[in-house]
């Protein structure tokens, strides 16, 4: 039972050294345990390579062990493990098909679909890969994008995937603009005919864009002029929420 304790406490230790940096008093304090106990687990814990001093030696910080582990996670399957059960909720909040896409290059990557029950689906677009300015996924990767990256993105031969496809640089610096002001965008047919869909950005815990989540359906029920700024919403709201469980404080 002490080993069991003794593992409790120092996951308990290193997350007050992952909030902030602290000396053994200090962290003492903050878990109300004897400094002794504290001394000897930072002990432990630095020679394991969990911990490591602070440059001015008094203090710890978390150590190039853990450092090591958390860049050996997927951040995809990080991803996903926490937005999927936003997925499940969003599909019964706006009865269609929801996803989750990722930036790769200039390309926004699907990496996950739940299916609405409508019997009138649909394509499961996972695996698929699409130009940003096509897709809504992508548009609100795009605006949040360095003004110099989004030059470069713009000065290539855009192309177009519908006749409803919009390829000018100019309207597509006002539609990232719309994303920046409203967290959400609708692109209606652009990138398949027959299909309309909605998106906004999730952010990662560093503030960055991570991906995006969106739902899509056929453009003849979705969506429906009465119900088209609620879904915008709960996709709005959804999203932040997915943020939040990522570590994103903004």
């Amino acid at each position: 039972m002490q080993s069991v304790q003794s593992i409790d406490r120092a996951f308990q230790l290193l997350g007050e050294v992952a909030d902030n940096p602290a000396g053994i008093s200090e962290l003492s304090r903050r878990l109300d345990l004897p400094t002794s106990t504290v001394a000897r687990l930072l002990s432990t814990l630095e020679g394991l390579g969990a911990v490591e001093r602070l440059d001015s030696g008094t203090g710890y910080r978390i150590g190039p062990s853990v450092v090591t582990m958390a860049a050996s996670i997927d951040p995809t399957q990080s991803l996903l493990a926490v937005a999927q059960p936003h997925l499940m909720e969003l599909v019964e909040m706006v009865a269609e098909a929801v996803g989750v896409s990722i930036p790769a290059g200039y390309d926004v990557h699907y990496i996950s679909q739940v299916d609405c029950a409508n019997p009138v689906q649909v394509r499961d677009w996972t695996g698929v890969s699409l130009p940003m300015h096509v897709v809504p996924s992508g548009m609100v990767v795009l605006a949040h994008w360095p003004d110099d990256a989004v030059d470069r993105y713009l000065d290539r031969k855009l192309d177009r995937y519908t006749a409803r496809s919009v390829i000018r640089p100019t309207l597509i610096r006002e539609r990232l603009q719309q994303v920046r002001e409203n967290g959400v965008i609708w692109i209606e047919e652009e990138f398949s005919e027959g299909i309309n869909s909605v998106a906004a950005p999730l952010f990662n815990a560093a503030g960055a864009v991570a991906g995006a989540l969106h739902s899509h359906g056929p453009s003849y029920r979705f969506p429906d002029d009465a119900l088209r700024d609620i879904v915008a919403e709960q996709v709005r709201s959804s999203a932040a929420t997915i943020s939040i469980a990522l570590g994103h404080t903004g």
